[in-house]
């Protein structure tokens, strides 16, 4: 499987070189010049459902939904087995600048996608048992409800592990192997599911 190519080569701690460092002498676990953006997009998800209004909850639902799976797809199918053919001083430049971005970018997407389609649902009737499909959307809650444990409960956490790894001044390669592979493969998982959910949301909009 794509996701389980992911570092395979004989690691040892003393060969993984630190990531380049900032001014400080080390990156920032959690980037603090994207919290402002991040802000906006939650207090523009607050008011799309204080407000209720239809266009709002379907722009956050779909746009958040959208690149959530886009961005599994890509990191459990297409970024996962290029890491696993990279060298260990490459690997660990690359994580060091993707994963701070990723602790911001995933629990946003999750919690807009989440929140705006509950919302949204209600708002439409969906979630109502005399909907005529309403099999189809507890399907989706279930798919989706996975989705957000996997993403939340797994897959974030071994990204702030990775990243508190790389910041010792002596990193372990190991410990980054396994977590770097947990991460990817949680990822695939979810891209996997993101299929069914694509499945049952077009099957939604053409009945």
């Amino acid at each position: 499987m794509a996701t389980r190519d992911l570092i395979e080569q004989d690691v040892r701690p003393v060969e993984v070189a630190e990531p380049r460092r900032g001014p400080q002498g080390t990156f920032q676990i959690v980037p603090l010049r994207g919290l402002p953006a991040v802000g906006v997009v939650l207090v523009g998800l607050v008011v799309a459902i204080a407000t209720n209004r239809l266009w709002a909850l379907d722009f956050f639902h779909v746009v958040s939904g959208g690149m959530w799976t886009a961005l599994d797809l890509f990191l459990g199918f297409v970024l996962g087995p290029i890491l696993g053919r990279l060298s260990i001083p490459a690997r660990a430049e690359l994580t060091s600048r993707l994963m701070p971005k990723m602790v911001l970018i995933m629990p946003t997407l999750v919690v807009c996608t989440l929140a705006a389609g509950w919302q949204l649902a209600r708002h439409i009737g969906d979630i109502q048992a005399t909907y005529s499909h309403h099999a189809w959307v507890v399907a989706s809650f279930i798919v989706v409800a996975v989705m957000a444990v996997i993403a939340l409960g797994l897959l974030e956490p071994a990204n702030i592990a990775v990243l508190f790894e790389l910041r010792k001044p002596a990193p372990n390669g190991a410990v980054i192997q396994k977590l770097m592979r947990r991460f990817i493969f949680t990822a695939g998982i979810t891209g996997a599911m993101q299929v069914a959910t694509l499945v049952i949301m077009t099957r939604l909009a053409t009945t």
